[in-house]
């Protein structure tokens, strides 16, 4: 996946979500952090565990990674045999703690907390509303704006608080919710952000990815269905339908990218289908090279896939450095192609005086594929053909990843002949929206990036639909 080290350069991973209620005596707590831990590449900004013990709910988190939030101080403070956790990647809210999550909450009937994966369409208008009949907010997100409406119709039941919110709020939501006593998982009417079910011994749990589940010996059951509500107590696990009308348009960028290869999402092995991708690439884009080459980590399933149709071998020509933290703004061009440098490094070895197929998952802005052509060239390959497992993405996304404005997307503007040009590769070769559907034997995705069909209307380029964040807090 093409980034770059200015504030934002790329296509940001959506948020990360888990929850447990344990009746088997383990320490939710503890379990929550190791999942956490699985699913920390969905959001690197913040963390926070959520516990209730059937009284109260207590909280920790903070800004940074999970391993910087959590020590074994605030891990053994979190007692209760239901937990809620989160990382986070901000896509409404500047980065800041008051907008970490789980939003933990009390009111008239006891304490909540809400960890949310996804982003709302008509946050704004809905956090307008709510002002004006009297809520007060403290965060800048999205996310907040659920917990209020949920609230207001508490009266109802939760289970119908959660359906009249629904009715609500539009965007895309995987919710864990939790009350003193019980937890739910709830899912928008389109599916547009994973989320899965699992068992650990008798004790259910809920998880953004099935990576999650296999980091803490849980066994994964099924995905949650679109507009699905979860209530597990008790009383047992039940389940209820939201009443509405259900498109199921699950975000195709997560078999994509975002998801970890070694995830099950609907069924479909992630690193199965970016096999599978790869295939279809070296189908219809075919070149002679001796070499292919994958952008790290997310490019070598498809690379496999490519080497294995097309009959070419596959190297290592770009070393990861495992160890480089987060990015951050680089003040000039030198600065900015040692940060690039930092990350990814060139085996001179491998690929002097060969012709080099180099496989990436996509293009953002172009700044990134172009400074890695140049890397390979200056490294004595003979040629660079860039191969992308994915369409052009042509258009921003609304529903949860943060994406630059349609101007800024490199695909949206140029032609592919151009955007070759631009990066200086001797061919470049998308896969095609055909070629792409044809990896999956189910339907029901959501491709906005690519064509600009959403499943539901979406604000106008550049108009409004995200908070202004706190300057005073």
């Amino acid at each position: 996946m093409e980034r770059e080290n200015q504030q934002y350069n790329g296509l940001k991973e959506a948020c990360g979500i888990f929850g447990i209620y344990d009746i088997n005596g383990h320490d939710t707590a503890r379990i929550t952090y190791y999942a956490l831990h699985a699913l920390q590449h969905r959001g690197q900004e913040s963390a926070g565990i959520a516990v209730s013990d059937g009284k109260k709910i207590n909280y920790h988190k903070g800004n940074g990674l999970v391993t910087e939030v959590f020590d074994e101080k605030n891990i053994l403070h979190l007692k209760g045999h239901i937990a809620v956790g989160h990382v986070r990647y901000s896509t409404t809210g500047l980065n800041q703690i008051y907008n970490a999550q789980p939003i933990v909450v009390r009111y008239k009937n006891g304490y909540l907390a809400l960890a949310h994966n996804g982003n709302l369409i008509n946050a704004d208008e809905l956090r307008k509303e709510l002002e004006d009949s009297g809520s007060i907010f403290q965060t800048s997100t999205d996310t907040e704006v659920i917990i209020h409406l949920i609230v207001k119709y508490i009266a109802n039941g939760m289970v119908e608080a959660i359906k009249m919110a629904m009715k609500k709020i539009k965007g895309a939501y995987s919710l864990i919710i939790m009350t003193n006593e019980a937890i739910y998982a709830v899912k928008d009417p389109n599916g547009l952000r994973p989320l899965c079910l699992g068992l650990m011994d008798d004790s259910y749990c809920f998880a953004s990815e099935s990576c999650a589940l296999d980091i803490i010996g849980a066994k994964l059951v099924r995905e949650i269905s679109p507009g699905e509500i979860i209530e597990i107590s008790k009383e047992g696990i039940k389940t209820y339908e939201y009443d509405g009308s259900k498109k199921e348009a699950f975000c195709i960028f997560e078999y994509i990218y975002f998801a970890r290869p070694d995830s099950v999402i609907r069924d479909v092995s992630v690193y199965s289908v970016r096999q599978e991708m790869g295939r279809r690439l070296a189908l219809e884009y075919p070149v002679d090279a001796d070499l292919i080459v994958p952008v790290p980590d997310s490019g070598i399933p498809a690379a496999l896939g490519y080497s294995e149709v097309s009959g070419i071998p596959y190297g290592e020509g770009l070393i990861k450095n495992k160890y480089v933290g987060r990015t951050f703004i680089q003040p000039d061009q030198i600065h900015r192609e040692i940060a690039v440098r930092l990350k990814l490094n060139v085996m001179s070895e491998m690929v002097k005086g060969k012709k080099i197929v180099l496989v990436d998952d996509s293009i953002v802005r172009g700044t990134t594929s172009k400074r890695l052509v140049a890397m390979l060239r200056n490294a004595g390959a003979k040629e660079v053909h860039l191969r992308i497992s994915a369409p052009p993405v042509k258009f921003p996304c609304y529903f949860g990843i943060d994406t630059p404005s349609k101007k800024e997307l490199i695909g949206s503007k140029a032609s592919v002949e151009d955007i070759r040009k631009m990066i200086g590769a001797d061919s470049l070769g998308y896969l095609s929206m055909e070629g792409l559907l044809s990896c999956f034997k189910d339907k029901g995705f959501c491709t906005g990036c690519f064509d600009g069909n959403y499943p539901i209307k979406v604000p106008e380029e550049g108009s409004k639909f995200i908070f202004d964040d706190f300057s005073t807090i």
